[in-house]
């Protein structure tokens, strides 16, 4: 396999499950305490030694363009109020990597999302990092585990953890042919299986490395669950014709794609920053209230 240079993060969605606040305000920009969720995602590419990035973006998304980018402005009139350290955390995100845009015309799934990117990745193998899966190691990069397997093994890999199988509805889910510690060889991807019906509990966790053959399969524009063209179907197909593995990776997974892992996700980053002595005390005083 040719090294692993470049990513897509899709980020076209509506965000629906944050309304109203994501009418006007892309999903990816909710803020983790001071961070936008997608810089987040930006920044364990580029630890993994990614090098380009493209986003796949859609309607009313201009402001994670602008979090990329430089204001002139804001840099000139925090340096010249001596607020440096501010300025630092400012230019920090436009100098991450090399990032890219190409718009979803039409929200038709996250494998129509990558199937968009197509043009950009053209014969190489490559990464997607989906922005509601956070996914915290700071010494070995979640992608950078998957990175280092597909070159290792020349096959695409696939980011899983087990959940709860009462969970497993709500992921695509791997029917393991045999293991090799945290490696699998599948003999089944499957999209959202119905309730009990799961082959394991080992579910995709937003995390992929990918051959470009998977764009062939992707452009069938095959509708899966939801009406939607599915990556994982994709997946499959791949799979059928040649070996695609799963690996469990490590790595704290924080779910920010639904409002209450967004709250625990944000509480979880606070206490691990300079708001913990405020923060323990009021929470130590609301857990009193409600007992």
């Amino acid at each position: 396999m040719k090294k692993v240079r470049k990513a897509i993060i899709p980020a076209a969605g509506y965000g629906t499950r944050f309304l109203p606040a994501t009418k006007a305000l892309p999903k990816e920009m909710l803020p983790i305490i001071d961070t936008p969720t997608i810089q987040y995602i930006v920044e364990e590419a580029v630890k993994a030694g990614i090098e380009d990035i493209i986003i796949v973006t859609g309607k009313q998304k201009r402001a994670i363009e602008d979090h990329f980018d430089r204001n002139v402005e804001l840099e000139v009139e925090l340096e010249n109020k001596g607020k440096l350290a501010m300025l630092e955390k400012v230019k920090y995100p436009t100098q991450l990597a090399n990032i890219h845009y190409v718009r979803q015309k039409e929200m038709a799934g996250l494998g129509d999302a990558i199937l968009t990117a197509r043009s950009f990745i053209g014969d190489e193998p490559f990464a997607v990092l989906l922005g509601d899966d956070v996914v915290i190691n700071d010494e070995y990069p979640a992608i950078k585990q998957l990175i280092d397997k597909a070159e290792e093994t020349g096959c695409s890999v696939i980011g899983v953890q087990t959940v709860p199988e009462d969970q497993t509805h709500r992921y695509g889910v791997i029917a393991p042919k045999s293991q090799d510690g945290h490696l699998y060889e599948v003999e089944t991807f499957v999209e959202k299986p119905a309730p009990g019906t799961a082959p394991s509990n080992q579910a995709i966790m937003g995390r992929y490395v990918l051959n470009p053959g998977i764009f062939k399969h992707l452009a069938k524009k095959q509708v899966g669950v939801g009406g939607e063209v599915q990556l994982t179907d994709a997946i499959q197909m791949l799979n059928e014709e040649e070996n695609v593995y799963a690996y469990d990776f490590q790595g704290k997974r924080y779910d920010v794609g639904e409002t209450i892992g967004f709250v625990k996700t944000t509480i979880d980053f606070a206490l691990k920053s300079d708001l913990k002595d405020e923060l323990v005390p009021y929470l130590k005083a609301k857990l009193a209230e409600l007992e």
